[in-house]
């Protein structure tokens, strides 16, 4: 018997990134060996020209696929030139680096994905060529008058559990058809990796649905709320001293990594964060305990506890989470050092 291999991998259009997946069929004697390499017409991704298209996959994570069954996986893949050198695009390379540096500090993460789901260009629960009522009610409300997609919610949220990614939970969102679920707490790579994965199979579970999910970071223009993804963040001293949470939260607010880190948070940053709809300005920076006006917030247990970990509410929804960890493992962590807080 063969079994399907569905090899997923993030492209390079601009600003934000798709992704695209394609199927391999794999002989029965392929189980539990190592995936192989496979390549892709890079031109037709804005990762190659046409007069040298060919692109590598490397596979670096693998689950059971929910939605075809049986033996069949998803294999989640980075992009190599066919060198064999990262392909630029390839933003897993880099944090794999920080990861590893950085390690025995035991950075975790839980990222909280929002998205907004569209029907006919307009997103769930809008009347066409109008409005809902105001917001208020939505968020985490019951009721088909105030909730839509929950079936295609639950059925993703089922997917997720089938393929075995750490799915830590799922709510309504603010606006009318706009939902959120979390991944993690776990490490940097795994977080992204199984973000990543969760993303494709909310667009998959989606078309059976006749919906589609978008990341757009405003995604209704006017007094809605955005969409962002939230990132829980703490290292092992963290977890045990309220002293490494305090220096952690200033470290992103030293010198120029404010807009460092902004800039890389996704396409859009400007038109979410606002200062208004629960978020911060993206120009200025900002920390403070059980704010959700603050571009960092510590938690109220947080603080009551004496240590925990701190909530980055700047990133967009259509971040891209290897760039994310990254940047907060590399700043956080260099910080923690420097102080002796490890």
């Amino acid at each position: 018997m063969s079994f399907k291999a569905e090899y997923i991998w993030i492209d390079g259009t601009e600003p934000t990134a798709k992704l695209r997946s394609k199927t391999k069929i794999l002989a029965d004697d392929a189980k539990g060996a190592e995936l192989a390499i496979w390549g892709f017409d890079g031109s037709s991704t804005n990762q190659a020209e046409g007069h040298a298209s060919d692109c590598v996959l490397k596979p670096v994570f693998s689950c059971p696929d929910p939605i075809r069954g049986g033996d069949d996986i998803l294999v989640l893949c980075e992009v190599y030139n066919i060198d064999m050198t990262p392909h630029e695009t390839n933003t897993r390379a880099a944090l794999v680096e920080v990861a590893e540096k950085f390690a025995a500090q035991e950075p975790i993460f839980g990222i909280e994905q929002e998205y907004t789901f569209f029907k006919d260009g307009y997103p769930l629960g809008f009347p066409k060529g109008g409005f809902p009522a105001p917001q208020g009610g939505y968020y985490c409300g019951v009721g088909a008058d105030e909730i839509f997609g929950r079936d295609v919610v639950e059925a993703h949220l089922d997917n997720c559990l089938k393929a075995g990614l750490a799915i830590s939970g799922i709510n309504a969102e603010v606006m009318p058809g706009q939902w959120e679920f979390q991944v993690g707490p776990v490490s940097p790579l795994e977080v992204s990796d199984h973000l990543w994965v969760a993303r494709w199979l909310l667009y998959r579970t989606a078309e059976d649905f006749g919906v589609s999910a978008t990341l757009d970071p405003k995604p209704v223009k006017g007094d809605w709320n955005g969409a962002g993804a939230h990132t829980n963040f703490s290292t092992k001293a963290m977890r045990e001293t309220y002293e490494a949470i305090i220096t952690a939260a200033e470290s992103l607010g030293e010198g120029s990594k404010p807009l460092d880190h902004v800039k890389h948070y996704g396409a859009g940053i400007d038109d979410r964060l606002t200062g208004l709809h629960e978020t911060a300005p993206w120009n200025e920076y900002s920390y403070g305990v059980s704010n959700r006006g603050a571009s960092v917030r510590i938690p109220w247990q947080v603080e009551k506890d004496g240590k925990g970990y701190i909530e980055d509410r700047r990133p967009n929804a259509n971040v891209d989470p290897y760039v994310v960890t990254r940047l907060l493992v590399d700043t956080c962590c260099s910080a923690l050092e420097k102080a002796g807080q490890v």
